[in-house]
C-alpha cells in the first residue's frame, strides 16, 4: 500500500504471526476467513516464508468472536519464532492499536502533516508460539457496557464511573 497503509499497518494490527509469508508460493497455500455473525476467524494454511521455503509451512488462525475474546490458534509451526529473519518484513505476534491525526505543516500551510500515535499494544512472547499452542485475549470491563445510570453508579469496576445523563452513558 502506500505510505500511510505501510505507516499504519506497523502500529495498528490484530496478528497472530506476521512475518514475511509468501501464500502465492504453493498451490496448496491458502488464506481463508469464515464469519458467521458471532465469529470472524481468518486462517493461514500451509504457508512459506518467503525465499525460506525450505523450513517447512505454517499453518494458524485468529479467531475474533463478538464479545471482544481473540483466540489465536497455531497448528503447525516449523521452527521456532525467534530464528524468523526480520531483515525483509516485521516479525510480530500481538495487537496493537493506533489513530492518526492530520495538522496543518508550519512549513508549507495549504499540506497536512501526518501524525500516528500508537495508544496501546499487547506483544506476545514469540517463544512460546508453537505448534498445536493457542492464546486467548479476553477483553477487560468497561464503563462503555453499562446501559443505564442505575448499573452505572453500582458498578463494581476499579475507576470511578459517572453517569452522563445527555449522552445516556
Amino acid at each position: 500500500g502506500d505510505v500511510i497503509h505501510r505507516m499504519l499497518t506497523a502500529t495498528q494490527y490484530v496478528a497472530p504471526l506476521m512475518a514475511n509469508f509468501n501464500p502465492s508460493y504453493s498451490r496448496n497455500s491458502t488464506v481463508q476467513y469464515l464469519d458467521n455473525g458471532t465469529v470472524f476467524v481468518v486462517q493461514w494454511d500451509k504457508v512459506y516464508l518467503q525465499g525460506k521455503e525450505d523450513m517447512g509451512s505454517f499453518t494458524f488462525q485468529a479467531a475474533l468472536h463478538s464479545t471482544g475474546r481473540i483466540v489465536f490458534g497455531y497448528k503447525e509451526i516449523p521452527v521456532p519464532v525467534l530464528q524468523i529473519s526480520a531483515t525483509q518484513h516485521p516479525v510480530k505476534a500481538g495487537l496493537s492499536d493506533a489513530f492518526m491525526i492530520l495538522n496543518p505543516s508550519p512549513e508549507v500551510p495549504e499540506s497536512r502533516r501526518r501524525t500516528i500515535y500508537e495508544y496501546h499494544r499487547v506483544e506476545l512472547d514469540t517463544s512460546r508460539i508453537t505448534s498445536m499452542s493457542a492464546v486467548e485475549f479476553t477483553p477487560l470491563p468497561t464503563c462503555l457496557q453499562h446501559q443505564s445510570c442505575e448499573m452505572c453508579v453500582t458498578s463494581e469496576l476499579t475507576f470511578n464511573c459517572s453517569w452522563c445523563h445527555v449522552l445516556q452513558r
